[in-house]
């Protein structure tokens, strides 16, 4: 017998600078709720923490928004009332769910939102719902500033909602 897959909803969109990515992550905000797990997914300089930032604005949340590559995880109170933003950058840690279960990621999950950077095989067993970030850049040796980003909503959680931000 087949597994079922869980559904999947989806948008690809342009981002032109650092600027409109800082946007789309606030934009993003909007539709985020205790609970959600973010992957984000790009090589580095990409604009995975750039994005971040803005849903940390767009959560109205304590503290600047930078990377945590060197301590791993950063939590970020509500100062509106709302999820706390835990800020992951797995990049550091090996593959497997063993040692982001020492981050106690699966505590933090139903009252935050959980932003993972380099989560790629890392984190999915956390929850079978979750949005997947991909974002793609001009690569070589270029400042061009565009991207190409795509929201993936996987699970029930992301059925309905319109990921079409821009």
């Amino acid at each position: 017998m087949e597994a079922a897959h869980p559904p999947v909803s989806g948008a690809t969109l342009a981002v032109d600078s650092p600027e409109r990515m800082q946007e789309l992550g606030r934009r993003l905000a909007k539709l985020l709720r205790p609970g959600d797990l973010v992957m984000l997914t790009g090589e580095l300089g990409a604009g995975k923490t750039t994005m971040t930032r803005g849903l940390g604005e767009g959560l109205g949340v304590r503290g600047a928004v930078t990377s945590p590559t060197f301590v791993i995880a950063r939590v970020h109170p509500s100062l509106v009332g709302g999820p706390a933003l835990v800020h992951v950058d797995a990049y550091r840690l090996g593959g497997g769910l063993d040692e982001m279960e020492d981050l106690d990621l699966d505590v933090s999950l139903p009252e935050s939102v959980v932003v993972v950077e380099w989560g790629d095989g890392k984190v999915e067993e956390l929850t079978d719902d979750r949005l997947h970030v991909l974002i793609h850049r001009v690569t070589g040796d270029t400042d061009d500033d565009r991207r190409t980003v795509v929201l993936r909503g996987i699970g029930d959680r992301w059925a309905d909602e319109d990921l079409e931000l821009f």
